[in-house]
């Protein structure tokens, strides 16, 4: 028994060993203890104004500016910068800003997409536009324009409305006097 216990032990120590681990991406660089994997130093590069020439020169020019930011930044965290209080205040605007970017974009899309023109409304607009005596053009030239300006108005008051509900649903408390340079 103990013997047959011994021997399945091996075979799945044995088995564990032969199983084919997934590959390791090659590393085209190493700096210090930090690696450059060839897959991410082909992202980089494409992004980068040397993808424009994308010669041999380009690719090592790139790569020596690469290895060069890499050391920099292994100093700066030697110095302990990576913790002083003013990087990691501008992190957190980065954060922000970046977090801010990615939401309205996702919510003005949202937005776009609901503040929809029908024809009735620009007839409407249209309608008003001349007896105001604003329309001063025939009313297919200005449809396009009409339409733009009415979206552009619906999706302003969606927009608003939906900055209305954040707060009414938040807790914000302001402290008027220090506001006001009073304390």
């Amino acid at each position: 028994m103990k013997r047959q216990m011994i021997v399945v032990l091996l075979s799945g120590v044995f088995a564990l060993g032969c199983a084919e681990r997934p590959a390791r991406p090659p590393v085209l660089v190493r700096v210090n203890d930090y690696e450059i994997t060839q897959e991410e130093f082909e992202l980089a590069f494409r992004g980068s104004r040397y993808a424009a020439a994308a010669t041999p020169e380009a690719r090592r020019a790139f790569l020596d500016n690469l290895v060069d930011r890499k050391l920099m930044l292994q100093d700066a965290q030697a110095r302990g910068l990576d913790r002083d209080p003013a990087f990691l205040k501008a992190i957190e605007r980065f954060w922000e800003q970046s977090l801010l970017k990615v939401y309205l974009e996702q919510k003005i899309g949202e937005i776009a997409e609901a503040a929809v023109v029908d024809d009735k409304a620009v007839e409407a607009a249209y309608a008003k536009m001349s007896e105001e005596a604003r329309a001063g053009r025939s009313y297919e030239e200005l449809i396009p324009q009409i339409k733009w300006e009415l979206a552009k108005a619906r999706e302003a008051g969606l927009m608003n409305q939906w900055l209305a509900r954040l707060r009414q649903g938040a807790q914000i408390q302001v402290d008027e006097a220090l506001l006001n340079g009073k304390r």
